[in-house]
């Protein structure tokens, strides 16, 4: 059963967030026109190459997140074991708990693959797609042309308040030292009734060389992401794991790198798990494809990779 369409409605309104001035969405405009000037001060942000730059000052620096990387993940992730079915989850989840949601943001949509599949889900849908890093942006606008809008921005600081049915932060708030502050963002950004979704990695025994690389924060513990939610005034509609059924070959591919580190070699677990040789990869894909298939036959994952959480604004 599906859940009720969210409450968007005429309360949209982008700020501005030199003089904190908010001015009102029109029903079916864009929400951040470039170089679109505050009417109560005047001020427009900067604009690179049609895109609007919130917080220049961090473009393409290395803060919780490597910009080197989108090249290289851009290539990795079309046939990956672990993309491809989290997409199908991810899209899955989106169509359920918002079917009717007309304007989409995606928080750190880095190079527009989950964003090119909301595209295909919600084909009527304004999509707009937010990132640190200008260069992730690129790529993710090489991927869907004018489908989607794209804005360089802080997480921490969305500059609209009410005007989203539909969020989105996948693998993204992880890299964010005050996470809660990205939620309380992702909160006032989203019309009454509005729905977010959130993918974390999970379990801080987990965490190995992959996270370092990667430039997380943290993972989460069980439960964790729920009660930052609710403490944010968000009810938890769902929650699961995800890569719960090739955890255990998770889990020894971290001890094993833990032992390669203790005896003075490079783990290279990383490396394994982002590019495994190919009928390691089909089969895994399949072993993914099979988990999603039981999440939406309504099994929950207690433990897994990832913890994924759909939440609602209140009205």
């Amino acid at each position: 059963m599906r859940d009720p369409e969210p409450a968007a409605g005429a309360g949209a309104r982008r700020l501005c967030l030199a003089c904190g001035a908010a001015e009102p969405i029109a029903a079916a405009g864009p929400v951040w026109p470039p170089g679109h000037p505050c009417p109560a001060c005047g001020h427009a942000v900067p604009v690179e190459e049609g895109i609007p730059l919130f917080a220049p000052a961090l473009a393409d620096t290395v803060a919780g997140f490597d910009p080197a990387s989108f090249a290289r993940l851009a290539t990795m992730e079309e046939g990956h074991f672990w993309f491809v079915p989290r997409n199908a989850l991810l899209g899955g989840l989106a169509a359920r708990h918002a079917p009717g949601a007309r304007r989409i943001l995606e928080i750190g949509c880095g190079t527009g693959f989950v964003l090119a599949e909301l595209a295909r889900r919600f084909p009527a849908a304004q999509l707009v797609g937010s990132e640190l890093h200008p260069s992730g942006l690129r790529t993710a606008r090489d991927r869907l042309g004018a489908r989607a809008a794209f804005a360089q921005m802080d997480a921490r600081a969305i500059p609209a308040e009410g005007a989203f049915d539909l969020i989105g932060a996948f693998d993204v708030i992880e890299h964010i030292e005050e996470d809660e502050a990205a939620l309380a963002a992702i909160h006032g950004a989203l019309a009454p009734g509005g729905v977010a979704i959130v993918a974390v990695p999970q379990h801080p025994w987990l965490w190995s060389e992959a996270d370092e690389v990667a430039h997380h924060a943290r993972r989460y513990r069980r439960g964790e992401m729920e009660a930052k939610l609710k403490r944010g005034g968000f009810a938890v509609l769902h929650s699961t794991s995800y890569c719960a059924l090739p955890l255990p070959l998770m889990m020894a591919s971290r001890a094993l790198a833990r032992l390669r580190r203790r005896a003075g070699e490079a783990p290279q677990a990383s490396e394994v798990e982002a590019a495994p040789p190919g009928p390691v990869n089909a089969a895994l894909r399949a072993v993914l494809q099979a988990e999603v298939a039981l999440g939406r036959a309504g099994l929950r994952f207690p433990v897994g990779g990832s913890r994924v959480v759909v939440a609602r604004r209140g009205t």
